[in-house]
């Protein structure tokens, strides 16, 4: 099974960048699942149900978040009723939504997609090992492809998560930095892991805002409204694949697609 994993999709730039290459990439790579960071999607700052609905249509099966999954009040229902879409498994169970979903197929293969949250440099929240213990738990024998987000901002976490995981899950993946790495390996266990996916987005940026109001905002200290760049709009992320009997990760490349 080959997945497509998209690194954190930034406004209607990253939006568009979705809507034109992962349907050429499913039909030119033969991809049969797309897995998508989207907590940005919305102006550059959480989700909606219009831009979830958007993503849907361009051939994403699952949507995971992060720390600014909150920042749009009216997602809450939409989380409530839409397995396709995940807030971190690691928020406490009385937040909407879930943090694990299971997909059925059309060839009866499941797939099943966590999504974690980290707490090194973020704001307090339950533990993500814990949790992704939970969540697989519960997962139980539905399937063996299991594929996980790490949102997260220390590199060490990330790492720490992936080597916690390896033989349970088939791949880890960080999100939330947007900078792509270049470190995608697979583990002995047969867990594909890459630190960060990078951003699907404005590259002519920094980490998706406008270049002169991050910059002037460092230099000065003053605060200034970060609108979201539009110039040289790439999708980035990583292809995983995955041996449909066992679970484990056979191969995983980084993927750079521009408009």
């Amino acid at each position: 099974m080959r997945i497509l994993l998209v690194g954190d999709i930034v406004g209607n730039p990253g939006r568009e960048a979705v809507k034109r290459i992962v349907p050429k990439l499913r039909r030119d790579r033969s991809i049969d699942f797309v897995i998508a960071n989207a907590e940005n999607v919305a102006g550059g700052s959480g989700l909606t149900p219009e831009t979830i609905d958007e993503l849907l249509q361009s051939k994403v099966d699952v949507i995971t978040s992060g720390d600014h999954v909150w920042k749009k009040k009216e997602l809450c229902e939409r989380l409530k009723e839409d397995k396709r879409v995940l807030r971190p498994a690691n928020y406490p169970e009385t937040c909407p939504g879930s943090g694990m979903t299971v997909i059925s197929r059309e060839n009866g293969k499941k797939i099943a997609v966590i999504n974690l949250l980290g707490r090194v440099f973020m704001d307090p929240i339950d533990c993500p090992f814990l949790a992704a213990e939970r969540e697989i738990r519960k997962i139980d024998r539905a399937t063996n492809i299991i594929l996980v987000d790490m949102h997260a901002e220390a590199t060490s976490e990330k790492i720490a998560m992936a080597r916690f995981l390896d033989s349970r899950v088939s791949a880890v993946f960080g999100t939330h930095t947007h900078v792509q790495t270049a470190d995608e390996k697979i583990f002995p266990g047969g867990t594909a892991y890459i630190t960060d996916l990078g951003m699907t987005g404005p590259q002519d940026s920094v980490i998706g805002r406008r270049v002169d109001a991050i910059v002037e905002h460092f230099v000065s200290g003053m605060p200034k409204k970060f609108e979201v760049a539009d110039k040289d709009v790439e999708l980035q992320g990583a292809m995983v694949n995955i041996d449909d009997n066992t679970g484990k990760a056979v191969s995983i490349e980084r993927v750079k697609e521009k408009i």
